[in-house]
């Protein structure tokens, strides 16, 4: 079964040593597109880089929460989100469980990617760590000019159904297989509706927790999600491939929240998973 990785960080100095090999591995396991996310704006320049040298890999370009500063970064970001291998927004949002960076600072900093989302016509990527409500409030306010996908998504499900309502997506990582994740979250969101990621080389799924992540686990995130929803592995590979697909424009197709699904039918319903 051909597997997306919709959200990994090929970039990160981890990746240093082995990344043509990770590439391989990755390929090996069926993992047939990856999209590499920037965490400010010199890490977009050098994933625009690697995008450029590989046909299965696609970059963002944003300034995650940890990173947001005083300064006029978005501007640096230009260059990036005009390349046609950049394919969204991000990654942005908010953290107030480390708070590295002061909140009304991220606040502003997502607010202003939304806008250049908007105004360039690619979705978000989105990291909300203990920050619900404030999500919550700026998913609604981007409604109608941007989409965006909550990455790494684990709940609460009141910011699913908001998340849901505005046509946005949500995508699942290795914390799925971690003890104590609520399977009734995943549950709750319709087929087309999310992804599965590695961010790699965070987060790796069960028995390889605490040791470096990679994008072909992505293969393991996508059977947990599997045992999870009682589906088929082939059923949620093939549902993530089509969903990362069309959310990225991978085929030359932009999304817009009220579009259609691949074959025709509307998104199901709040809930539905059928």
């Amino acid at each position: 079964m051909r597997l997306a990785d919709s959200h990994c960080h090929l970039t990160d100095g981890a990746f240093e040593g082995d990344r043509t090999e990770v590439l391989a591995r990755a390929r090996a396991a069926g993992v047939e597109r990856i999209v590499t996310v920037a965490s400010d704006a010199e890490d977009a320049l050098v994933a625009l880089e690697l995008a450029s040298d590989h046909d299965d890999v696609w970059c963002t370009a944003g300034v995650h929460p940890h990173s947001v500063n005083a300064g006029g970064a978005l501007e640096a970001l230009a260059e990036a989100v005009a390349h046609p291998r950049c394919v969204a927004v991000g990654e942005t949002g908010l953290d107030y469980h480390y708070d590295h960076s002061p909140r009304r600072a991220q606040r502003d900093s997502f607010r202003c990617h939304a806008q250049l989302a908007a105004d360039v016509g690619l979705p978000l990527v989105v990291h909300s760590r203990n920050a619900a409500e404030d999500t919550a409030a700026a998913i609604r306010e981007a409604e109608g000019a941007a989409m965006g996908v909550l990455h790494c998504f684990s709940g609460p499900s009141a910011l699913l159904d908001t998340a849901l309502e505005a046509g946005w997506f949500v995508s699942f990582t290795g914390n799925v297989t971690f003890r104590g994740f609520d399977a009734g979250v995943l549950r709750a969101v319709p087929r087309g509706r999310y992804m599965v990621e590695t961010d790699s080389p965070y987060l790796a799924p069960a028995p390889r927790r605490g040791k470096r992540n990679e994008p072909a686990l992505a293969r393991r995130v996508a059977e947990a999600v599997a045992a999870l929803r009682g589906e088929t592995p082939a059923r949620v590979a093939a549902d993530t491939w089509d969903a990362t697909t069309r959310f990225f424009g991978l085929d030359g197709e932009d999304l817009r929240p009220d579009d259609k699904t691949a074959d025709g039918e509307s998104f199901p319903s709040d809930g539905e998973t059928a």
